[in-house]
């Protein structure tokens, strides 16, 4: 459960962080803003980050705790 609660924060952010950049970054560069297509990716890009860090960091711990 642990699991969950932390990837829903996780997207949570993400989404919120990514709306407010991306409607930042197309102010500036004068392009249309799509907040779905935006949140959406960011969401995708946060878990896949997160999750990958994570994994990555378990694997460490277990070869660490085997010497």
């Amino acid at each position: 459960m642990k699991w969950l609660e932390s990837n829903l924060v996780v997207i949570f952010w993400a989404v919120i962080f990514g709306e407010v950049i991306g409607y930042i970054v197309g102010a500036l560069k004068q392009v249309t803003y799509d907040p779905t297509s935006i949140g959406i990716t960011m969401a995708v890009v946060a878990v896949i980050a997160v999750n990958g860090i994570m994994l990555l960091g378990r694997s460490d711990v277990k070869s660490s705790e085997g010497k």
